[in-house]
């Protein structure tokens, strides 16, 4: 009785190699980009309570300036430009969040247009940052 020994075809395998290099790039695109975008401009934020609604640490921050600029981490964008970034961030992350951070000085107009854009653009948890009374 002889055995038969199973072929694999090399064309049927799997390799491994390109995917962990891809993986690997994208996993040091991510540890780089994320600080950045936590942190932020020095923005005087409005006082508003003195309770706190809880809310993610780690939610991607959003800051207008009191000259109605736009800011992610300390780089100055458009409205779209920030949007059009957080969309393609939300397709890494669905469960996504965005707080943004007005000035005390900045227009309610200004404000309130990064919130109906980041609406618009699917967005469902958005919210806005304030300090606490004392």
């Amino acid at each position: 009785m002889s055995r038969r020994r199973k072929t694999v075809d090399s064309n049927s395998m799997i390799v491994m190699t390109p995917m962990i290099d891809v993986m690997t790039v994208l996993l040091a695109v991510f540890v780089v980009t994320a600080p950045m975008l936590t942190s932020g401009i020095d923005l005087d934020l409005p006082r508003a309570g003195r309770s706190v609604i809880g809310g993610d640490d780690h939610a991607i921050q959003v800051g207008v300036d009191a000259q109605g600029r736009y800011f992610v981490g300390q780089e100055q964008r458009t409205r779209e430009e920030i949007v059009e970034r957080l969309v393609a961030m939300r397709g890494e992350n669905p469960k996504l969040t965005i707080m943004i951070n007005g000035d005390k000085g900045a227009s309610y107009g200004a404000v309130m247009a990064m919130m109906g854009s980041l609406k618009d653009a699917g967005f469902q948890k958005v919210g806005l940052r304030t300090k606490l009374d004392n």
